[in-house]
């Protein structure tokens, strides 16, 4: 940021006194003071929100929910020693891959594939729980198949 005033040719910018939320809770306001003349005045910045929305398999979209994605791996974890907190993490990454595609809709496939991938790497037993509601097995010769997969990459 640089100063306002005319008479300050301030190439340096400026540095920030001091940091607060805004009344809103979606903007950040901030006292800056100019470097050259010190001057000081307030900024605004607004707090991007990225808002994904969810393809689903019948073609119906929604808005991504990522209490959603928590649940169905609270349920692949029951009884297994998995924290919450590496749930929270899993959520957070699987969240930033997303955003990182660029793409606002995504379909919930992606989503589905992203979780078996970082269950997998927490927990196996999560991981063909979740895989065999997830990919739906037609018959135990597939989910047998996913099993020696998991099997020869040990």
């Amino acid at each position: 940021m640089f100063c306002d005033r005319p008479d300050c040719n301030n190439i340096e910018g400026s540095r920030v006194i001091d940091s607060r939320p805004g009344a809103d809770s979606k903007s950040i306001r901030r006292r800056r003071e100019c470097i050259s003349c010190g001057r000081r005045f307030t900024t605004y910045e607004r707090v991007e929100e990225y808002e994904l929305v969810v393809i689903k398999k019948d073609g119906a979209t929604q808005k991504y929910d990522k209490t959603k994605i928590i649940n169905g791996m609270l349920r692949a974890c029951e009884k297994r020693p998995v924290s919450i907190k590496q749930l929270e993490n899993v959520v957070f990454l699987i969240e930033k891959e997303l955003i990182e595609a660029g793409s606002r809709e995504i379909r919930s496939s992606q989503i589905g594939e992203l979780v078996i991938k970082h269950l997998h790497k927490i927990d196996e037993v999560a991981y063909i729980r979740f895989a065999s509601v997830y990919r739906s097995f037609d018959d135990l010769s597939e989910f047998l198949d996913e099993l020696n997969k998991l099997v020869k990459k040990d």
